[in-house]
C-alpha cells in the first residue's frame, strides 16, 4: 500500500515542479521572469518525458498551460491575484478526483494509476486500504487549497510563496514518514501473531492468514488435526477444554487437536500437538476421515486420526483442564447437552462406523 502511494506521488511530483521554478526565481528576479524560466523548464520537461518514454506527459502539459494563462492574466491586468490562485485551482480539481474517488464506489485514482502506472502493482485487497487512505488525503488537500486561498487574499507574497510550494512538500514528507513508522509498527505486531496456512477444500495451500482472522468467522478455510485415542477395552480418551481457550471453552473434546501451523505437513502437525498436549510420543495414527467443518467462529478442514494406547495419558495442564478414557455408552448418554463440542458430536458416528459400534443414539 505505501508502495503505490509514494508510486503515484513520484509519478505526479513532475507536474508541480513548473510552480516551484517560478516561486523560486520570482523571489530574485521578478514576476514576469519567473513565468518565462518556469515555461520554459515545463516544455523541457515535456520533450525530455517525450523523448524517452515516447509519451505526452498530460499532468505537465496541463500544469504548464495553466501556468500561462493565469500567469498571462496576472501580467496583463498587473494584479497577481489570479497567478497567485493557481495552485488552489489544481488542488480543487485533484481535490474534487480526489474526493469522488473516496467518498463514492467508483475509485477513479485506482483506475488510474492502474493505467499510467504499470509497473506498480496493486496488491490484493488493497483497494479497501487505499480507499481510506484516499479520504484522508482529501481533507488534507481541502484544508490546504483553503491555505492557499487565503494566504493568497491576505498574506505576504513570501508567505503565499512558502505555502503554495514547499509547505506541500513538508506535508507529503511527514505523511509518508508517519505511514512508514506505522508499517513499521504493524509489521512488528504482525511478527507475533501465529500465522496459518489457509487452503481449499482438497487440502492445497492457497494463502496465509493470523489465527486472529481465522476465528474472526467463517470463511477462512484452515486445517487442523484430530487424534482420537483408544484403549483395548474399547474406551476413548477426551480432553476438557481449558476455559481460556478461544473456541468452546470448558467442553469436552477429541483426545487430541490443533491448528496445522504454516509449512508443517499434517503429520507433523499431529505428532506435534499429540505431545504438546498430552505428552504422547510414538504412536501409529490411522487416518479415519477428512472433512469440511464450519461455525460461526470458523472454517476448518479437519484431518482426523485414530491411535491404540493403553496408558494414562499425561495431559498439559496449561492447555487442557481435565483429561479421562470414557466407553461410549456413556458418551452416547450425554449427546446433545452441551457436555461435548459439536465437532465432536459430528465425530462419534463416524468413530462408531468404523469401529463397528453402530447408531451412537441406540
Amino acid at each position: 500500500m505505501e508502495n503505490n502511494q509514494i508510486g503515484l506521488f513520484k509519478k505526479l511530483l513532475p507536474g508541480l515542479l513548473p510552480i516551484l521554478v517560478f516561486i523560486l526565481v520570482d523571489q530574485f528576479w521578478s514576476t514576469e521572469a519567473g513565468l518565462v524560466v518556469a515555461l520554459v523548464f515545463g516544455i523541457c520537461q515535456l520533450g525530455y518525458v517525450f523523448i524517452r518514454e515516447k509519451r505526452l506527459d498530460r499532468f505537465v502539459l496541463f500544469d504548464t498551460a495553466l501556468l500561462l494563462a493565469l500567469g498571462g492574466i496576472s501580467i496583463a491586468l498587473k494584479d497577481e491575484i489570479f497567478f497567485k490562485l493557481k495552485p488552489a485551482f489544481i488542488n480543487l480539481i485533484f481535490c474534487a478526483i480526489l474526493g469522488y474517488s473516496a467518498f463514492s464506489s467508483k475509485n477513479l485514482l485506482m483506475i488510474y494509476s492502474q493505467r499510467y502506472m504499470g509497473d506498480i502493482k496493486m496488491p490484493e485487497g488493497a483497494e479497501k486500504a487505499m480507499q481510506k487512505t484516499m479520504q484522508f488525503l482529501f481533507w488534507m488537500m481541502f484544508i490546504y487549497t483553503l491555505l492557499i486561498v487565503y494566504s493568497a487574499l491576505f498574506m505576504s507574497k513570501e508567505a503565499w510563496a512558502f505555502i503554495s510550494g514547499a509547505l506541500l512538500y513538508i506535508l507529503f514528507g511527514v505523511y509518508f514518514a508517519w505511514q512508514y513508522l506505522y508499517n513499521r509498527y504493524r509489521t512488528k505486531q504482525l511478527s507475533k501473531e501465529e500465522w496459518l496456512p489457509i487452503v481449499d477444500e482438497k487440502g492445497n495451500v492457497t494463502g496465509r492468514a493470523t489465527r486472529k482472522s481465522v476465528h474472526s468467522g467463517p470463511g477462512k478455510l484452515h486445517p487442523v488435526v484430530h487424534l482420537h485415542i483408544l484403549n483395548s477395552k474399547g474406551e476413548i480418551y477426551l480432553q476438557k477444554r481449558s476455559m481460556l481457550k478461544d473456541t468452546q471453552p470448558g467442553k469436552w473434546d477429541t483426545s487430541v487437536g490443533g491448528h496445522v501451523d504454516l509449512g508443517e505437513t499434517i503429520e507433523q502437525a499431529l505428532l506435534r500437538e499429540t505431545k504438546e498436549e498430552l505428552n504422547i510420543t510414538g504412536i501409529n495414527p490411522i487416518p479415519l476421515a477428512q472433512y469440511k467443518w464450519e461455525s460461526e467462529i470458523e472454517s476448518e478442514l479437519v484431518f482426523s486420526f485414530r491411535a491404540l494406547y493403553n496408558a494414562t495419558p499425561v495431559f498439559n495442564k496449561k492447555e487442557i483442564d481435565d483429561g479421562r478414557f470414557w466407553n461410549f455408552n456413556e458418551i452416547n448418554e450425554n449427546l446433545g447437552k452441551g457436555i461435548f463440542t459439536p465437532n465432536f458430536e459430528n465425530e462419534v458416528p463416524i468413530l462408531l462406523k468404523i469401529l463397528g459400534k453402530g447408531n451412537p443414539r441406540i
